[in-house]
């Protein structure tokens, strides 16, 4: 299965963070290829500007590869399927990916979301 991790989820595997559950991990080892969002490196750089959390976007990006995981653009699409989404969630994705997130929010866009 090809997966997307949510920004809570990268953050706590690329630091290697105990809070990131045997559950997430062994998801994450099982699957066939794990994705990261642009948009999980562009939270992260708005937020850390604002001072909300600490992180270094440059860092973040770089570690992408070194997980083996793989980027995830946004594209012009991503951007125009927001717009058909149902609004159950202030945060939307529109990739035949299955999200693997902390936020059970998400469970509303049913069965390929995973909460860990």
């Amino acid at each position: 299965m090809k997966v997307l991790l949510d920004t809570h989820l990268f953050l706590r595997a690329v630091s290697g963070n105990r809070r990131l559950s045997s559950t997430a991990r062994a998801r994450i080892s099982a699957a066939e290829s794990v994705y990261v969002s642009a948009a999980s490196i562009w939270e992260v750089a708005l937020k850390a500007r604002l001072g909300k959390i600490e992180g270094d976007p440059e860092a973040l990006a770089s570690s992408i590869q070194a997980s083996g995981f793989h980027e995830l653009p946004i594209t012009a699409r991503h951007a125009a399927a927001v717009a058909t989404l149902p609004l159950h969630h202030a945060d939307p994705f529109s990739e035949p990916l299955h999200l693997l997130t902390l936020d059970r929010a998400l469970l509303a866009y049913g069965g390929g979301v995973t909460v860990l």
